[in-house]
């Protein structure tokens, strides 16, 4: 038997969300450019994406470029922005194919014009899809997201739209770039760092966290459905006993 065969559907979490890391220290462990990383990673995308709609998880979501990315030499930025392109051109068809619903995170008017275009393109190409809903992080930084949503709820104050004490999580989580997903059950993070860095800080207060040694272009549907068992193994208290959740 194999790991799919072994996850309970009944058990999945409903929202997973993936730090795609290790594109560059792959490409370099093979002498190659660091070009060739994030292309060979392009093709995990795509295994993930798949692999996650076959079991029926309903909420995908992959940290692609975050706001501190663009610090990154130029060529390389410009490289990953025009990888963006090519990928949205060239998945429209499995997007379609799988039923599969693409949405954004971040500061997407930072893109470049043509890669926000064709952003907004598949995004209105598949918003019936139904199966799955991928979110790409974009431009995204946490941080950045929540002094946005400070910034506007306090607009909102200013302007008596809405009283300090009706300020609570809800309302917080109506001005986050998620609000239309809900917090994230399992973070995955590939190749070995231990960290978040700043990936939806507020979404994942209790999530289980999963790091694996693998680097991202090596990251295959089996990492992932061994991901999923060790999750489902796991004992989600959210703050109560295990005597609590037996009662």
């Amino acid at each position: 038997m194999d790991n799919k065969d072994q996850i309970d559907k009944d058990k999945l979490p409903q929202h997973l969300a993936i730090i795609m890391d290790g594109n560059g220290r792959w490409a370099k462990q093979k002498g190659l450019f660091r070009s060739m990383g994030h292309e060979n990673g392009t093709k995990a995308v795509r295994e993930i994406v798949e692999g996650s709609a076959e079991i029926g998880i309903p909420y995908l979501t992959l940290y692609a470029f975050s706001t501190e990315n663009w610090n990154r030499p130029k060529m390389e930025v410009e490289l990953l922005m025009k990888l963006l392109v090519s990928s949205l051109k060239k998945e429209i068809k499995t997007l379609q194919d799988n039923n599969i619903k693409l949405n954004a995170i971040g500061n997407l008017d930072a893109l470049p014009k043509k890669a926000h275009r064709e952003l907004l393109d598949v995004i209105a190409k598949t918003k019936n899809n139904e199966r799955m809903t991928l979110t790409l992080a974009l431009s995204y930084g946490s941080r950045e997201e929540i002094t946005k949503t400070i910034k506007e709820i306090s607009l909102k104050v200013k302007n008596n739209l809405i009283s300090p004490h009706d300020i609570d999580e809800t309302v917080i989580n109506n001005h986050l770039y998620t609000q239309n997903l809900p917090d994230v059950d399992l973070l995955i993070r590939t190749s070995g760092e231990q960290r978040i860095s700043n990936f939806l800080l507020w979404q994942i207060a209790y999530a289980e966290l999963y790091f694996t040694e693998t680097l991202w272009p090596d990251y295959t549907k089996n990492h992932l459905f061994e991901a999923i068992l060790n999750y489902q193994n796991r004992e989600r208290r959210f703050g109560k006993t295990s005597e609590q959740l037996k009662q």
